[in-house]
This record gives structure tokens, C-alpha cells and sequence, in this order.
């Protein structure tokens, strides 16, 4: 069994549609578990519906109706006959989704963001489903929730392995050799919707890598394979064609977006090797990420945008000790907030997060005992295997902090 991970580029519209079902087609006669992310940008959008409906900033309605518009315009290129079943099942999800917002929360920001934002791979795999058919290829949909267990930890929810294996083994093998899934998505034991974090598609797909011992994973992307800088950033990026597990662990850790951090693990754990390929050129060589690694040692520039930096004094300057720093340690970790990169001297903490919701509370509890600065709007830059010569990385730029080591330089800049 080989396991396929299409993520939202790869179905943003009907053409990328008939695309994913022209790959799947190249692949007939095997044994093949689809994970699809939502379509596009729909994550964000629903996002932008949890956001105007939870705090009441904006028309969540208006917001929605992006989505159902964004959706019907796929759908309607795709199935011109509108008597087709895929009409009433996204009508169906979307209901759904409409009338969840004619009520009031019941829970916390982040239960409720799970309970809708997980729509949107709900749509994309019923409309992909659907298409296969259609096509000839024959398949089942499954409901990751059904699969996938985890516990209340939403936005980051913390998988059950063991229960999530047995479940895998029982059920997918059972169905059609092409199986259509969500990824991003799971489930608690009181059956409410969870989300695995952001990008968390490539991560589903790991997981049942992992619980199903499949051959391997492919990720389906929009570049050729995992590149040593954002091409956005840097035009004349290079493709590595053979990175180890280790190296491909350390780049998405520092912020490589071409893979979701947790996604590498479970697959090394069962030496699952991990290909990245491109979609618009299906059948050139990408990159593959296994135990065996000849790759040179090409620098890697990573670069996150929407940082903000945290400078933590003690009120009486004092020191800051172990006892400072456990108690700092756990409010970050109460507000389930991620540390990108910290630095400390005798009187000071200093850390780099992502800008998010979690921010005001988390500077309000710190600000209870300690004296708190803080920047935002900045970018960390990694570059590793730094050779000479990376300094106009950093031309026009003010660097407010910088660390390196025998392998790795990082900075936190503004402008």
C-alpha cells in the first residue's frame, strides 16, 4: 500500500482536480490511501468564518458565503449535470456549517475553531471522491474521524496510536483499493471534531504510514521536490534530490514549509521512506527522504515571517534561574504556545514565537510576575550549512537577536 498526500494547491480548481484523478490513473491496479487537504486557501477562509462568528467582528454569514460560492464554482465545472449526488452532499456539510453559526459557542475558541475549520476537507473530499468515479476510478471515502483518534488537545491534537492502528487495520482494509481521506482531521473519544495543527495533512498521512505499514508516502506538491530556500525569496532555489530523515527533521523544525514538522518521525520509525514530487510534473523525480542520505551539503535558507520577539526580565533584576525559567516553560506551555527559537543572559529570557491568537493572554499572565518587551512583525531567518557570503540575506534589515552553531546561524530581523 503506498500512501498519496494532496494538499490544497493540488485541488484548488476543477483543472487541478482532473489533475489529481490523471496521477491516480498512472497508479492503477494498487493499493492507494489519498489524504486531501481543503481546497486552496479554504482553510483560511473558514478560518476567517470562526474568527467573525466566535468574536463577533465581522458578518460570519458574508464570510461563509466565500466558501459555499468558492466550492459551488468547482463543483459546477466539474459536474455540469446538477442532479449529480455530490450536489446534496456538500449541501449537506455546508448546512451543517450554516447552522452552527446561527447559534451561540458552547465551548472555547479553539474548540469551536476545530468544529468548523475541519469543513473544509470534508468538501474538497467529497467533490474529489466524487470525480474518481466518474473517471473510472473506482473508491471509497472515509471519514478520518473514524480512523484517526486523538485527545481534547484542540488546534493540536495529540494522536491515540495504539487505538489508531487497530481502528486503520480493521477498516481500510476493507475497502476500495483507492481509499479518499481527510487529512488535518481526528476525532476524540466523545466524538467532537479535533485538528492536528496547521499543515497538518502531511502528518495524517504519516500516521497511517505508520499504522498500516504502508511501502511508502508521496507528498504532491507545486514545487519539484524539497528546495533549499523558498522559492518565493530566492529564485534560483536548488532542489536536494536525497535528504536523511535527520536533516529533513531539522529543516521543518527551523520552518521549511514543504513538509509538516511531525510528519517525518512515524515514518522513520518504520524506515517508510517519503517522497516529495510536483504535481504539474508528476513523472520527474522529486526528493526522497530515508534513512540513507548522499545529499551534499547545500545551505538552506528558512524564512518565518510574522514573528514576534519576547524579551522577559525579572521585576527586581534579579537573575534569571531554573526556577525562572520552569515557571516561564509553563505558561507557555498553558497557552499551548511554540518556542522558535529563546536565548538567555543573566537578567533576561528571550523568545521568538508565531503571531497568533494565543499572544495577549500569554503576555498578560507573563506581565503578573515579570517585566515584558516585545516586537512584532519581524521574520526568522535559519540558514544551514551557512556558507560565506549569505550576507545579503540580511542587507537592509536590522537584526534584533542572533545565534549560531558549528552548523546553524539564525537571526530575528526587522524590515
Amino acid at each position: 500500500m503506498k500512501v498519496f498526500k494532496f494538499g490544497g494547491a493540488s485541488v484548488k480548481d476543477a483543472a487541478a482536480v482532473r489533475n489529481v484523478a490523471n496521477i491516480i490513473k498512472t497508479y492503477t491496479g494498487q493499493k492507494l490511501v489519498v489524504v486531501i487537504s481543503a481546497m486552496g486557501k479554504t482553510t483560511n477562509a473558514l478560518e476567517e468564518v470562526a474568527k467573525a462568528w466566535f468574536y463577533k467582528t465581522a458578518d460570519a454569514k458574508e464570510k461563509l458565503q466565500v466558501v459555499i460560492d468558492y466550492h459551488t464554482g468547482i463543483i459546477t465545472e466539474l459536474f455540469p449535470d446538477k442532479s449529480h449526488p455530490v450536489y446534496a452532499e456538500i449541501h449537506t456539510i455546508i448546512g451543517a456549517l450554516d447552522w452552527a453559526i446561527e447559534d451561540e459557542p458552547i465551548k472555547d475558541f479553539d474548540f469551536e475553531y476545530d468544529q468548523i475549520v475541519s469543513s473544509g476537507e470534508l468538501l474538497a473530499t467529497k467533490i474529489v471522491n466524487h470525480y474518481l468515479r466518474d473517471a473510472g476510478i473506482a473508491n471509497s471515502w472515509l471519514d478520518a474521524r473514524d480512523v484517526i483518534q486523538t485527545d481534547n488537545t484542540y488546534r493540536d491534537a495529540k494522536v491515540d496510536w495504539s487505538l489508531t492502528e487497530r481502528l486503520a487495520n480493521e477498516l481500510i482494509p476493507t475497502l476500495e483499493n483507492v481509499v479518499v481521506t481527510q487529512g488535518f482531521i481526528g476525532c476524540t473519544s466523545e466524538n467532537y471534531t479535533t485538528t492536528l495543527g496547521r499543515e497538518g495533512s502531511d502528518y495524517t498521512a504519516a500516521i497511517l504510514a505508520y499504522c498500516l505499514g504502508a511501502e511508502s508516502v508521496t507528498i504532491w506538491k507545486d514545487v519539484p521536490g524539497v528546495l533549499n530556500a523558498d522559492p518565493k525569496f530566492f529564485p534560483d532555489a536548488e532542489k536536494f534530490d536525497n535528504l536523511s530523515y535527520y536533516d529533513s527533521i531539522e529543516l521543518t523544525y527551523y520552518g521549511a514549509t514543504v513538509i509538516h514538522p511531525k510528519t517525518i518521525k512515524p515514518l522513520e520509525n518504520k524506515k517508510i521512506p517519503l517522497y516529495v514530487k510536483s504535481f504539474l510534473a508528476p513523472d520527474k523525480e522529486g526528493t526522497t527522504i530515508s534513512e540513507a542520505s548522499m545529499q551534499p551539503q547545500l545551505s538552506s535558507y528558512i524564512f518565518k515571517v510574522n514573528q514576534v520577539l519576547i524579551s522577559i526580565l525579572p521585576k527586581d533584576f534579579s537573575f534569571i534561574a531554573e526556577d525562572n525559567l520552569s515557571q516561564i516553560f509553563k505558561i507557555f506551555h498553558t497557552f499551548n504556545v511554540k518556542i522558535n527559537l529563546m536565548q538567555n543572559s543573566a537578567i533576561s529570557f528571550s523568545v521568538c514565537i508565531d503571531e497568533g491568537l494565543r499572544l495577549d493572554g500569554l503576555l498578560n499572565e507573563l506581565k503578573k510576575t515579570y517585566k515584558v518587551r516585545y516586537n512584532s512583525g519581524l521574520q526568522l531567518i535559519t540558514i544551514r550549512n551557512a556558507k560565506e557570503g549569505f550576507d545579503n540575506v540580511l542587507k537592509n534589515k536590522t537584526t534584533l537577536l542572533e545565534q549560531r552553531t558549528r552548523t546553524t546561524a539564525q537571526y530575528v530581523v526587522q524590515g
